[in-house]
């Protein structure tokens, strides 16, 4: 990654990575594995499509391990069948809609309701030629939650046999009392399926491993599609080491204070002027309208990388205490002060 003109490394505060290292117990492991990759990696992810289903209490049948939550959505999209739609909300994970075109189907964006999932409407675009259902929980860029009772009415509106995918890319981040575990909704209906990855809170985003829980009916399908040797061995190999209790329990901790992290800088940044969507997840969005494309381009030249959307806002992730203090020092000194508080704008009508 290029440096800036003083000299520094930019902070890339635009890929939702966490900002913490590999654990030591990965790092080791990585190392002392490394001997092995002239060999192929088992196809099947054996051990740890074992291991996940001892962890979540489902058979072995219902797990199908890839390369990501993203490349995983992208095999069940295509193991759905032929039929020529796929729902999800417009203002949803932008994968989403390139998964779909892979597919060989075109997409049904719903226009989103605040912050987060308009199910009713969603529901309402259900029709015959509906192959599935894509719902981001917590939603990326927003950070919103959908809670199980609303996802429950949801589910009630449509068709019991068609696919429904809740990606739970960052669920380890939710700090909500109240939110509902993917997994509890998947054991209530015979057509959701769940969404989880390594590359996030367990911070192996490079190795490219995640996870899908589906009904067993539709896992032989899903896994021919996925069956080209991945995840790597060393992703396997990472990825189980992570599902030890003692490595758990120190991921959960850095999470708690990521979260922390993202209270701070949620405060400082309304403290600022600025509006910020509340967030489950591991980064903040900022609904800045016409203003996140000039915004994401001064960040860039200050030497920090953001995640815009056009005519929409910004989405930040929550970094190291240091990258967020340049984040807040930018905003503050470049940004707002060379703006001012503009007539309509946010700042000035938050002040």
């Amino acid at each position: 990654m290029p440096g800036t003109a003083d000299g520094r490394r930019p902070d890339d505060l635009s890929m939702n990575e966490t900002p913490y290292p590999p654990l030591p117990a990965i790092r080791r492991l990585l190392q002392d594995r490394s001997a092995e990759i002239n060999r192929y990696p088992d196809r099947q992810s054996l051990a740890l499509v074992a291991a996940l289903a001892a962890r979540l209490g489902v058979p072995e049948d219902a797990i199908v391990v890839g390369p990501g939550s993203a490349g995983l959505c992208q095999h069940l999209i295509q193991s759905f069948g032929s039929k020529p739609e796929v729902v999800h909300a417009a203002l949803t994970f932008e994968g989403f809609p390139l998964f779909v075109r892979n597919a060989g189907a075109r997409s049904v964006a719903v226009p989103m309701t605040g912050y987060g999932h308009d199910l009713p409407a969603m529901a309402a675009a259900v029709t015959g030629d509906t192959r599935c259902m894509l719902l981001c929980n917590p939603n990326n860029p927003t950070g919103d939650l959908l809670h199980r009772d609303q996802i429950e009415a949801f589910l009630d509106r449509i068709p019991g046999d068609l696919p429904v995918v809740i990606d739970e890319a960052y669920r380890e981040f939710v700090t909500d009392p109240g939110a509902t575990d993917g997994m509890d909704i998947y054991r209530a209906h015979e057509n959701v399926c769940v969404l989880r990855t390594f590359s996030k809170a367990y911070g192996l985003a490079a190795l490219r491993v995640g996870y899908a829980v589906l009904p067993p009916r539709m896992t032989p399908l899903a896994r021919l599609i996925g069956a080209v040797f991945f995840p790597g061995s060393l992703a396997q190999a990472a990825a189980l080491a992570s599902l030890e209790p003692d490595v758990t329990a120190e991921l959960m901790q850095r999470c708690a204070s990521l979260a922390v992290s993202r209270a701070r800088l949620a405060e400082a940044l309304r403290g600022l002027g600025l509006t910020v969507a509340p967030s489950e997840a591991n980064f903040l969005w900022l609904p800045l309208a016409d203003q996140a494309a000039p915004f994401a381009a001064r960040a860039r030249e200050s030497g920090i990388l953001v995640w815009p959307v056009a005519g929409a806002g910004v989405r930040i992730t929550v970094g190291s205490d240091e990258a967020n203090d340049r984040l807040l020092e930018f905003i503050a000194n470049a940004w707002l002060s060379a703006r001012g508080p503009q007539p309509g704008s946010i700042a000035a009508r938050q002040r």
